[in-house]
């Protein structure tokens, strides 16, 4: 029952499908297309994200005593910790060690996907406890299942700070973005970099196109099925050559290019007719997102120039705030990504097991903390004094 006495309705659905697309999207918005229906649907649709590979989807509605969905979360029961981008293995191993069963465990995510953004997703109508209702309901699932842990990886500020009010413990971890300050063009950015970063960055791209290579920019009905089983060629060598397994299947990639075509973005290094690299990003409303890089083998600067100094060229032409390119990467700050804290938030019932998590988070915060102020001191741009 809420503060009125009116009754409160939670579901849980076993996949996205069961939930009408326009409802879920009412409350996830239009700013970040990673949580929207028709991209998590793919996922599912796919196979990609289904109880066989390990993400068997859980995903929490909300209703209003209308019957009208103000509140949702995506959600999944995880038999395994592969494709979080917030790695819990040791936990895992710990908590096995000493006789308890970590998985499943349930987690609020977008698979495969390390893209910050809302998770709990709420009506711009909805009533303000919406928000302690979503996350009530996410633990009281936990419990009933009698799970070991809730998690909650890549969310948004302000609904990290909706769980830490819940008591769930607090990890930070880093990324680096690339943050639009209002350049012209390309060469007006680079007039922000300090003299000897700015030489480098125009070696990179005058190398990694040496011997006729070639950029095309593939959106909306460029995507064909043409382009697409080019970029998996790509994209199965490199997870192949260097992670030893692929997450997402073929058939997700025809299906994001058929339902969200102008959401996609393909920067495609070309040597003559034939693809031999290319990179995989999501467009949002303000932001464009890097997720995954394809390649025959290593080309020198290849890497940088599609993934990074492409993504650059045109966030500043469409005006967009940011370039986010992922997890990981230090090589990325010298480029004129810039650190940046991202947020994760773990619910545990076991009390010896809650503490000892919390021990480790809380020097691990002060650590993150500490690297993030240290790489800011080595950022590519100028000084007001040079």
């Amino acid at each position: 029952m809420n503060e009125g006495g009116e009754p409160i309705t939670l579901r849980i659905h076993g996949a996205i499908s069961e939930i009408a697309a326009d409802s879920w999207n009412g409350c996830a918005g239009d700013g970040n297309p990673t949580v929207s229906h028709v991209f998590l649907n793919a996922l599912e649709e796919s196979g990609s994200a289904n109880a066989r590979s390990g993400w068997a989807p859980q995903h929490l509605a909300f209703t209003d005593p209308a019957g009208r969905l103000v509140g949702a979360v995506p959600m999944y029961l995880k038999s395994h910790s592969y494709g979080e981008y917030v790695f819990d293995w040791g936990w895992a191993d710990a908590y096995e060690r000493s006789g308890g069963h970590y998985y499943p465990k349930l987690l609020c995510a977008v698979p495969f996907t390390p893209v910050p953004g809302p998770r709990l997703l709420v009506a711009p109508d909805a009533a303000e406890e919406t928000r302690s209702h979503l996350v009530a309901g996410m633990v009281e699932l936990a419990r009933q299942r009698k799970l070991s842990s809730l998690h909650v990886n890549f969310p948004e500020e302000r609904d990290f700070a909706s769980f830490a009010e819940a008591g769930f413990l607090r990890r930070i971890g880093q990324q680096f973005h690339w943050i639009n300050n209002g350049y012209r063009d390309f060469d007006d950015y680079l007039a922000a970099l300090n003299s000897r970063k700015r030489k480098a960055v125009k070696k990179e791209r005058r190398e990694a196109l040496a011997g006729g290579i070639e950029i095309d920019m593939l959106t909306g009905s460029d995507l064909t099925e043409r382009v697409w089983d080019a970029f998996y060629r790509l994209y199965l060598g490199t997870t192949d050559r260097k992670w030893g397994s692929s997450y997402l299947t073929r058939r997700f990639f025809s299906m994001i290019g058929e339902r969200m075509p102008d959401q996609i973005v393909l920067f495609m290094a070309r040597h003559g007719t034939d693809y031999i690299a290319g990179a995989f990003n999501i467009l949002g409303r303000d932001t464009i997102y890097g997720r995954n890089w394809g390649a025959h083998r290593e080309y020198r600067f290849l890497h940088f120039e599609c993934c990074y100094y492409q993504a650059i060229e045109f966030a500043i032409n469409r005006g967009l705030k940011r370039v986010e390119a992922g997890a990981q990467g230090p090589h990325k700050l010298q480029r004129g990504y810039l650190p940046v804290p991202t947020y994760s938030a773990h619910w545990i019932p076991d009390p010896g097991f809650r503490r000892a998590v919390a021990a480790f988070l809380a020097r691990e915060r002060e650590m993150v903390e500490q690297k993030i102020e240290q790489l800011a001191e080595y950022s590519p741009f100028r000084h007001e004094d040079e």
